[in-house]
């Protein structure tokens, strides 16, 4: 009876090994066709990148500008001086054609100021200053106007100009202009390689974009010229600083993914 136990326990165990190895098997087998049909789907993509070029003329600029006071003897006087010279600021601004939504603070700071005297820190006086966002449109239409809102700007009692950058109000559009003479361009890319590698694209899987730059910034000011050049000797405004906008390029890269045979 023993014996017949033992030996239908080896013919149980000689059992599962079988089935276990014929699934490892059939793992392997599966594991093969998987890769196969994997490396073969990838090796038939093939991305061909595009670029595509839109230069235009900026309609707008973003001007960047400020007041700042320097040690006044109090907080009060300080705030005061700052709110009298950056009332003239948008006055003139405003007479020089922008309209008051066009005119946005960006920077409003109030701080003491300290010096160093017989290793002591101590406060000598208090630091205010103002910065403003204004908007000038329509650049297109009149190139000097940016110009002549600095200057404006500068007579009113301006001490600092920070940047300003020239943009164009319709970006969108200029974007999807670039968008398609970069397909264009990466079809046209895509035709000449295949017929040089004997292959022929079966359909296009997808598209990424990369915005490769050209959208126009901000310029740095350099204060010291530029306000010299709009002042004369008592401080007025005299004539316009040249800040000619040039014109902008849009570049966008687009890569294109095709399926061949």
């Amino acid at each position: 009876m023993e014996q017949e136990n033992s030996c239908c326990h080896n013919f149980d165990k000689k059992y599962v090994l079988i089935i276990l190895g014929m699934v490892l098997l059939s793992g392997i087998i599966i594991a093969s066709i998987l890769r196969d049909w994997f490396v073969n789907d990838y090796q038939s993509q093939v991305s061909v990148t595009g670029q595509g070029k839109v230069s235009y003329q900026p309609d707008e600029a973003n001007i960047n500008l400020g007041i700042q006071v320097d040690k006044a003897p109090t907080a009060e006087i300080a705030l005061k001086q700052l709110n009298e010279k950056m009332t003239k600021v948008v006055a003139a601004v405003k007479a020089a054609g922008i309209p008051e939504e066009d005119i946005k603070t960006r920077d409003y700071n109030l701080s003491p100021s300290y010096d160093y005297n017989q290793g002591r820190d101590f406060v000598s006086g208090y630091d205010a200053r103002q910065s403003l966002a204004v908007k000038v449109k329509n650049i297109d239409k009149n190139k000097e106007l940016v110009s002549q809102v600095v200057a404006a700007a500068n007579g009113a009692g301006v001490n600092n100009i920070n940047s300003i950058n020239f943009g164009v109000s319709d970006l969108n559009s200029i974007k999807q202009q670039a968008r398609v003479k970069a397909i264009q361009d990466a079809k046209s890319k895509a035709d000449e390689l295949f017929k040089a590698a004997g292959v022929k694209p079966k359909k296009i899987t997808g598209w990424y974009e990369n915005e490769a730059g050209g959208m126009g910034g901000a310029q740095p000011v350099a204060e010291g010229s530029m306000l010299s050049a709009a002042k004369n000797d008592r401080g007025g405004a005299s004539v316009s600083p040249e800040i000619p906008s040039g014109n902008q390029e849009m570049i966008v890269e687009i890569g294109v993914n095709y399926e061949v045979k």
